[in-house]
Order: C-alpha cells, then sequence, then structure tokens
C-alpha cells in the first residue's frame, strides 16, 4: 500500500474513531523505526497524524540496527534497540523488526496497519485508569504525582521521555535515499527515575532542561503494560 492510501486510511479510521466517546486515559504508541528502513516511511507518516491527537501520545524511537547499510540515523539510540528487543522477550518472541509500533507497551503490530492500529486504540483508551497521573513544572523542575485508584496489584517503573515534536531529514544514502522524511515525536532521551508500589502516593520531582516535551510512563516491571501516561508539551 503506498504513503497516499496509507494516510488517507488512517484518516478514515480516526474520523471513525472520533465519533467514539473518547476513554478516561492517554494511550501511548511506541514506534520502532529507522531512517535507514525503506518500509518505515509509512509508519513515520502515521504516527505523524496521531501526533495531532491529545488523547494519544506517539513516541518514535529509532534503532541503530539499520545503521550498517550506508546511512546513520541521527536519531537512533542503542538503549531504543535494547527496549524494543526486552519487549519481544516479554512476548516470547525470539526477532524484531522496523516499522513496529507498541501500544500501551501490550499489544505489537507491523506500524503500516492503521485500521488494527485505531483497534488497540479504542481498546486501551476505553479501560478504566488503574494510577491517576499528574504532571507539572515550575521552571526547569518537573513534579509527578501519582495515587492508585483500588486495588494495585504489582510495582511499577517510572519512567521519564523527552522528544523532538517534529524535524524534517533529508537522507543521501541508504534504503531511503533521496528522500525528505519529515519525523515527529522523536524520543531522545528515556530514563528510569525509580518505582512505585502504590501503596501510598507518588510525589517525585526531575531537573529537566530545555524546551523539549516531556513524557511519564508508569509500566510494570519486565516491559509490561504501561498503567498511566502524562505529557507536558
Amino acid at each position: 500500500m503506498g504513503w497516499k492510501r496509507l494516510v488517507a486510511a488512517l484518516s478514515l479510521a480516526l474520523s471513525i474513531a472520533v465519533a467514539v466517546e473518547a476513554g478516561p486515559r492517554s494511550v501511548v504508541v511506541e514506534l520502532y523505526t529507522s531512517q535507514g528502513c525503506s518500509s518505515c516511511p509509512p509508519a513515520d507518516e502515521l504516527l505523524r497524524e496521531l501526533s495531532q491527537r491529545d488523547d494519544v501520545i506517539p513516541l518514535a524511537l529509532h534503532v541503530d540496527y539499520w545503521d550498517y547499510i550506508g546511512w546513520k540515523d541521527e536519531f537512533a539510540r542503542p538503549s531504543h534497540s535494547r527496549r524494543q528487543r526486552a519487549y519481544a522477550r516479554a512476548a516470547g518472541q525470539t526477532v524484531v523488526y522496523t516499522p513496529q509500533m507498541v501500544i500501551s507497551g501490550e499489544d505489537h503490530l507491523v506500524g503500516t496497519k492503521p485500521m488494527k492500529l485505531v483497534e488497540f486504540i479504542q481498546k486501551h483508551s476505553a479501560r478504566r485508569p488503574e494510577v491517576s497521573l499528574s504532571l507539572t513544572r515550575h521552571g526547569e523542575v518537573v513534579r509527578i504525582e501519582a495515587r492508585a485508584n483500588g486495588e494495585f496489584r504489582e510495582p511499577v517503573v517510572i519512567h521519564l521521555v523527552r522528544y523532538l515534536p517534529e524535524k524534517v531529514v533529508s537522507i543521501a544514502r541508504g534504503e531511503n535515499a533521496g528522500r525528505t522524511i519529515t519525523y515527529s515525536n522523536i524520543v531522545t532521551e528515556l530514563v528510569r527515575l525509580g518505582t512505585w508500589n502504590g501503596s501510598g502516593p507518588l510525589a517525585v520531582e526531575r531537573v529537566v532542561s530545555g524546551d523539549e516535551s516531556t513524557v511519564v510512563l508508569l509500566q510494570r516491571a519486565g516491559h509490561g503494560p504501561i498503567v498511566a501516561a502524562e505529557r507536558l508539551r
């Protein structure tokens, strides 16, 4: 399917989704992608479409295992490749691929299937939040606060993510040589701040610098489901 048809399919799917009442939680869509992957530009465009929505937190994690074919992805991080492989192990899979999307840390799909993507987004959006999460920023300090909504089954890992909203890249070599591609929500930092067992309120502060957007993820250990996510633009 060509780029334009993919984008048209996603636009149709999103228009259908908008007709359904929005759920109470933001849905995280992680895209594992690379500038050196010829199959990735349509998925990159889908993520760009998702970046216009308020009920979805799309994150592009560029991997480094395509860099050997002649074009080094400036956004690629070995840590992104490790995170993708950890998801694969958690799902009992032995290989990783691009473009891959992981929805709320739980559902995996090829990143060029817009109707299936919207189906997963709606499923996760409709779930009752296990955690109420809020972020506030005062200067360079981000304050993270959370409380459990009812019984809390197991601890979560607190991740802080920074991302660049958009950048246009002209690719000179590799499988996408000659293409100019607009990338959205490019993850530049993903750090683990600690864990929280939910037995009492969470209150954590972190110094951040620069103008990049900030996201906090609360995720079950072992690369399990993301139970809460919030964003500061």
